[in-house]
């Protein structure tokens, strides 16, 4: 029995990187004239969300989403959740309508085929540089300007212990926000880890449970206030994903 679960989860991850290049693969000229210019940026967002659907479908995924609130059309946001799986990248695209850009870590771009467009739309960190760091910022208020929502994890990466229920918050997102005056917005990913965590033998089919909660305002907050803002939000998040596992404990 273990090893024909072996054999699945191979096959089946094996499956996950066929359906990434699938939809590349037959988008791929409306994809490449989308990224020349910055302006054609919202309409690679729709073929993304496209991509993304067709991903969570393919690898057997559904999701059920809770909308404590609702993000405006033609608005900036500051979009934060816990990251626990490379599907946070898909299912946010999925729930969230508005044109964001993610800030992610550079390592992605290994990935054939997707990192190729990863490099060329996302706004690329390099953690261990302090340069790179400060051109994040710089790429992200050109972006905000342009009246796009940025989207980061804040944890700054996944936790390499799997037990971690929440790690703790970068100060990045929480920065920008107060500069730009923009909400945040926090979303809880419930399921994701248990779905397709980096642990390569493992994950399954099935439900991907999530909330968008409550938007936190920045007006009027000044950037002495970040660190303040930042343990408010990750409370927040670290409170929703108590509730899911509650929920389980229920069930």
């Amino acid at each position: 029995m273990k090893g024909l679960k072996i054999i699945f989860w191979v096959l089946w991850r094996i499956w996950f990187y066929i359906l990434m290049a699938i939809p590349i693969l037959i988008m791929l000229p409306f994809l490449l004239i989308s990224i020349i210019s910055e302006s054609g940026y919202p309409y690679f967002f729709k073929m993304a969300r496209i991509w993304a659907r067709f991903i969570l479908f393919g690898m057997g995924f559904y999701y059920k989403i809770e909308r404590q609130e609702k993000l405006l059309k033609n608005k900036s946001y500051m979009i934060v959740a816990n990251h626990t799986s490379m599907t946070d990248i898909m299912l946010m695209l999925v729930i969230i309508k508005n044109p964001f850009v993610f800030v992610g870590k550079q390592e992605l771009v290994k990935i054939p085929l997707f990192g190729f467009f990863y490099k060329r739309t996302c706004i690329l960190v390099d953690r261990n540089s302090s340069k790179s760091k400060n051109e994040v910022f710089a790429r992200a208020q050109s972006r905000l300007n342009q009246g796009l929502s940025i989207c980061i994890f804040p944890e700054g990466g996944v936790p390499d212990d799997e037990s971690v229920l929440l790690d703790e918050f970068k100060d990045g997102a929480f920065r920008l926000a107060i500069e730009h005056q923009i909400p945040i917005v926090p979303i809880v990913f419930a399921d994701n880890k248990k779905r397709f965590s980096y642990t390569f033998l493992s994950g399954s089919p099935g439900i991907m449970r999530g909330k968008i909660l409550p938007f936190i305002d920045t007006l009027g907050l000044t950037i002495e206030r970040r660190k303040d803002l930042r343990d408010q939000v990750r409370q927040v998040i670290y409170k929703g994903l108590l509730e899911f596992k509650k929920e389980d404990l229920k069930e």
